[in-house]
């Protein structure tokens, strides 16, 4: 007999598990690597104050964050919107040399199928507040 899984539960581990590769790519720090995570059209508001698409841009915005800077990420909620996408919200602190920085993090990710990332999954929007 198999049980099905919850969908909030699965989109939980799903987000989970690619936030953890993120903050562990962010942490080494691999610009190129992080940027990886994210689809080609991604919609990315970070920090800075103008939001950017696209691999070069992200990776523009990843290579201006202050050396030392490390993330710790933890999801608050998921949810599964389809068979091949998720969202939800994430608590991130950024710990930076001057002071910490606790932000909010929206994500929708979808699942590309592509080897090499988080069971297939990319980042296709992020966007950051303070709190």
């Amino acid at each position: 007999m198999t049980t099905a899984q919850h969908p909030a539960t699965t989109a939980t581990q799903t987000l989970g598990a690619l936030l953890d590769e993120w903050q562990a790519r962010f942490n080494r720090p691999s610009p190129e690597g992080t940027v990886a995570l994210f689809t080609e059209d991604a919609l990315f508001q970070g920090l800075f104050p103008d939001p950017v698409t696209g691999p070069e841009a992200i990776l523009g915005y990843y290579r201006k964050v202050p050396e030392g800077t490390r993330a710790v990420a933890r999801v608050l909620h998921a949810y599964q919107g389809g068979e091949d996408w998720i969202g939800g919200l994430a608590q991130v602190v950024f710990h930076q040399h001057d002071g910490d920085i606790p932000v909010r993090l929206s994500v929708v990710a979808v699942r590309t199928g592509e080897d090499g990332h988080e069971g297939g999954w990319r980042i296709r929007q992020y966007h950051v507040s303070r709190v």
